[in-house]
């Protein structure tokens, strides 16, 4: 693990610094960059996202799915955890905690927009992060390949649906039309583009052109994920200057959901008698989110300024510390696992 992703949370923590100062020191730069945007799509932040999900889907590889039987147990827990129960829980805790248990806190149509972008984040499963704690647990990197190969295949049909149904549930008005075209830029487009760039490397040097030529992505992939923090907190500096503990608001249902899921996952895989190098992967993944997904489609949704796409923000913020936490616990009871089997 690089020092820029063991320190993730941090660099955040400091775009977010330089944003809220930024936004407050040169507002018309960033009432500028807003408007850069056509049908609902700002372009500076298209550029950002694409350098963001770009590489992570280069790594994914559509002929790992051939051996999507081979460990059975585990990913059915990561299936039933990903897109049966995480984005229902998230829906769920957003609702309590934002129409209940914070409602005197935040107005109400803050609330709505925090609930949207964790409804987001909870509909994204990893793609990218989740190669990371498996190597930290020591994963069978075959299985993780097709686990996340799998994820992102349903992805492309299942996420615009479950956003849609659950923002519907909490009377959120969601265009249609706004949705697929989010979901079609940031993930379809994307991904048949990852999948094209990792032909063609194969053909030229096989696995090690690939892992050359993502390597050589990676800085750019790094200064897209600053640089959206930047933009967003830009423009919402004025909220967190005057409600400064919105952020600890926001984290507050995501701390909850992430040791919650990881739980549920890790335990279902323990009680199933799956073995650690499969039980560990099949438990993160279920726990991290593709955020750059979710940061995407809360602004194409509903604005750079919105709370939806604070909320996503705050997500990145913090994921790596609560990931970090779960792979030092699970390696440290792997003990209780079995070795080998399925």
């Amino acid at each position: 693990m690089s020092v820029f992703e063991r320190y993730l949370s941090l660099w955040v923590a400091l775009c977010i610094v330089a944003g809220i100062a930024l936004g407050e020191l040169m507002p018309g730069l960033f009432q500028m960059l807003a408007s850069w945007q056509a049908a609902n799509v700002n372009f500076a932040v298209a550029v950002l996202i694409w350098a963001m999900v770009y590489p992570m889907m280069i790594g994914v590889d559509f002929a790992s799915l051939r051996r999507i039987g081979d460990r059975p147990k585990g990913l059915a827990v990561t299936l039933a955890v990903n897109w049966l129960i995480k984005p229902f829980t998230m829906a769920a805790l957003g609702v309590l905690f934002f129409k209940h248990v914070f409602a005197g806190l935040i107005p109400p149509e803050d609330a709505e927009g925090y609930i949207a972008g964790l409804i987001l984040l909870g509909a994204a499963p990893c793609t990218a992060m989740v190669f990371v704690w498996s190597q930290l647990t020591k994963g069978d990197p075959t299985y993780t390949l097709a686990q996340v190969s799998v994820n992102d295949a349903i992805m492309v049909f299942a996420f615009a649906p479950i956003v849609a149904f659950l923002l519907g549930v909490v009377d959120i008005a969601v265009p249609w039309e706004t949705l697929l075209l989010s979901v079609t830029l940031y993930v379809v487009i994307p991904l048949i583009a990852g999948a094209a760039t990792r032909a063609a490397l194969a053909r030229q040097g096989g696995e090690a052109a690939i892992a050359g030529f993502t390597a050589r992505l990676k800085p750019y992939s790094v200064i897209g994920l600053l640089a959206t923090v930047v933009l967003l907190f830009g423009f919402q500096g004025g909220v967190i200057l005057d409600r400064p503990l919105v952020i600890a608001l926001i984290a507050a249902p995501l701390l909850i959901q992430s040791y919650g899921v990881f739980t549920l996952a890790y335990a279902a895989a323990w009680a199933w008698r799956i073995p650690f190098n499969i039980a560990a992967p099949c438990a993160l993944i279920g726990t991290s989110n593709f955020f750059e997904l979710a940061v995407a489609v809360a602004i194409s949704l509903f604005g750079l300024d919105s709370g939806a796409a604070l909320a996503t923000v705050v997500g990145v913020l913090v994921e790596v510390p609560v990931m970090l936490s779960l792979v030092a616990f699970a390696n440290a009871t792997q003990r209780h696992f079995p070795l080998s089997g399925k």
